[in-house]
Parts: structure tokens; sequence; C-alpha cells
């Protein structure tokens, strides 16, 4: 949990997503770490998967990409360990979906992840309720499976989940899927005040935050900004990634920075 905690001694965090295998493997690994040596102080990694129910289109085309060219869990936890080779040393938290964590075995699929150098997961289609195994699965490696909250949960499913969290909680700012927006949710203020009632962890925002002005505005309100969609179509739509990579953290750490 260090790497996750200290993390957040630089609040609000910008907090990128994009996944391994897109465009190609070398060329995500080489994003990623460009990503993390130029301002992002968390980066959400995205294991892909045939069917990513979250997912809007942009980042379901890439997945979609990395799928095509051949990447697998395997490969993917080898990129974490690349990466960490490369002094890669912020949090790499692994977004993933459920079903190919099963397929590879859920106990040995968290121990090579953490031996990789990873230091949480998110799982978008495993609600709490249904989370025992991968809880028991994390109970020795000391890592957390980062809780997910919508604006649709009860308050007093929002509060179960707000207690019992580990890491940061990923609020997400709107319903429906993820994908840039023209403006911030209405009443996403008073949903984060309403979560941060029952925690003492951090709060980040993800879904619909596409340019730095409105990550400012929620890292006035959170203690961090997720952007994923936005992150995937500059960076993965540019003819030299890894240069867009390095302006795009350091352009969001800027407007963060000064909010």
């Amino acid at each position: 949990m260090n790497r996750i905690e200290n993390a957040f001694k630089n609040k609000p965090i910008f907090m990128p997503y994009f996944p391994l295998g897109y465009p190609d493997l070398q060329t995500s690994i080489d994003v990623i770490e460009a990503l993390a040596k130029n301002g992002a102080d968390l980066i959400e990694v995205g294991l892909s998967f045939s069917d990513p129910l979250a997912d809007g289109p942009v980042i379901q085309h890439a997945t979609q990409v990395a799928l095509e060219k051949g990447i697998t869990i395997k490969k993917s936890l080898e990129a974490v360990k690349e990466l960490r080779k490369r002094g890669v040393d912020i949090p790499l938290i692994l977004m993933g979906y459920y079903n190919p964590m099963l397929a590879y075995g859920l106990e040995r699929f968290v121990q090579d992840a953490c031996e990789a150098g990873a230091d949480g997961f998110i799982v978008p289609d495993l609600p709490t309720e249904e989370a025992d195994e991968f809880h028991a699965a994390l109970e020795d490696v000391g890592v957390p499976l980062i809780p997910m909250l919508a604006p649709t949960s009860s308050p007093e499913r929002m509060e179960m989940i707000a207690r019992k969290a580990k890491g940061f909680i990923y609020l997400v700012s709107v319903t429906g899927i993820t994908g840039e927006r023209k403006s911030l949710a209405e009443g996403l203020g008073d949903l984060i005040a309403q979560v941060q009632e029952h925690t003492s962890v951090p709060v980040c925002v993800g879904f619909g935050i596409g340019t730095p002005e409105q990550a400012k505005e929620v890292g006035k309100m959170a203690d961090g900004a997720i952007v994923g969609t936005a992150c995937v179509r500059i960076i993965g739509g540019s003819e030299k990634p890894i240069e867009t990579a390095k302006q795009f953290a350091a352009e969001f750490r800027s407007a963060l920075n000064k909010g």
C-alpha cells in the first residue's frame, strides 16, 4: 500500500488509463513509461478483454486492436515487470474484467501480478457482493481491490462500500459507459461529498473527464482525476505517441497543480 499512500501525498492526483498492447505492445510500454515520468501520479493499466462492458467505443476499439495483435494476461504482466525495470516507481493499478483473471487462475493471477509490480486491481464487472474470492486471494499480498461507486448506488450501498474501501475509491461521475463529456456531471460535488462522509481513503473521479480544465475542476472537489478515453484517443491517434504522452501528462498535471 505504500506506493498508493505516497502518491496521494501530492493531491489532487492525475491518473491516466492506457491499455497494454495498443497500438502495439512495445509502444504501449513506452507510452505508460512516458506518462509515469512526466506527471502521472498513478496509472490505470488496461488488461484487454473481448467484451469490455463498461467501456465506450474509443477504449473498446483500442482493446480490440490489442487483442488482435496478440496481447494476453501473461504478456501484460511481463510488461508491468518491464516498466518496473525501467524505473517506473509510481503505483500501477491493473484494470481488467473478471473472466480472463479466472481463466488464468485467480490466486495465480494475483500472485503473478503482484510479483510483476502491480499495486492494486480495478475489476468493473465484479460487484462487491461477489468479490469474496478475490479478497481472499489478496489477503497474503496486501494490495487492494479498488471499489467502484456509481451515482446510481443507493446511500446504504455507498456507505457500506466506502467504509470497507482500501487504497482509494473510484467514483464513476456519470451513469453509462466510459467516454469524454462536454461538461462535468451536475451535482458531482454533492456526490463526492456524500462518499467522503463515509471513508478516510481518497476519492478519485473517473468517466467523462476529457480536458485539463475539467480535471482541474474535479481536483477542487476530489482527491484525484482519472482520465481514460481522452488519453487513449489522443495518444493512440498520434504519429508520435511517446512525445504526445509526455505532453498529455504534463498538461494535466500542470492544470491540477493550479486548481
